[in-house]
């Protein structure tokens, strides 16, 4: 079932989380399914309970490339329960990042570029592991949404917060330079083989 979003302003979001007591209850595990369900269908690459109506300490991860997010990696939707992050990377890196609950809006936040954490999976198995990169921007994004921290808590500079359509604009032709970049490169090689050919020719003759 898709769930609705709560939006900027709702109380919802500016609430600490409680512990989820037991995985294996019926809800929580219905709760997993229509999250995963409403993240995919809204391109989103995570969401949290709290941004469901839902007070507990438990979001999803998944990165996926869609229309908002086209260069995120491919990683399979997985709960994350009762997180904590046991380390950081001193290494921080300024992105851009977005959110379901503050639609329309892209800003450039400071997260750490690796961080070590331990939850549990929706199998009520503890796990620890080490995310970074993207991933790791993801994770600590819906964390935040679990302590009542939304990112524009987290913004430096005002001037890094541009509109939705401005952050496609801007992807588009940073993919476009890319692409030209390739391309201006193949030429260079063909010309080069045709001269080889050319060469191999002449001295055939």
């Amino acid at each position: 079932m898709l769930l609705q979003v709560a939006q900027l302003g709702h109380p919802i979001l500016r609430q600490k989380a409680e512990s989820v007591k037991d995985i294996n209850d019926p809800k929580v595990q219905e709760l997993i399914d229509n999250l995963i369900a409403t993240v995919m269908d809204v391109d989103g690459v995570g969401i949290a309970a709290p941004q469901v109506y839902q007070p507990w300490r438990l979001f999803i991860l998944a990165s996926h490339p869609n229309p908002r997010y086209p260069n995120a990696p491919e990683m399979e939707p997985t709960a994350i329960i009762n997180p904590k992050i046991i380390s950081t990377s001193p290494e921080l890196i300024k992105d851009w990042e977005g959110c379901l609950s503050i639609p329309g809006i892209r800003s450039k936040v400071l997260r750490h570029k690796a961080i070590t954490v331990t939850f549990f999976n929706r199998d009520g198995k503890r796990e620890r592991k080490k995310f970074e990169d993207f991933i790791a921007r993801i994770f600590q994004h819906e964390y935040d949404h679990l302590e009542g921290i939304v990112f524009l808590d987290k913004l430096v500079d005002m001037s890094e917060t541009i509109t939705e359509k401005e952050y496609q604009k801007l992807m588009k032709k940073e993919k476009e330079e890319k692409e030209k970049k390739v391309n201006s490169k193949k030429p260079a090689k063909q010309k080069t083989k045709s001269k080889n050919l050319k060469k191999q020719i002449s001295a055939k003759a």
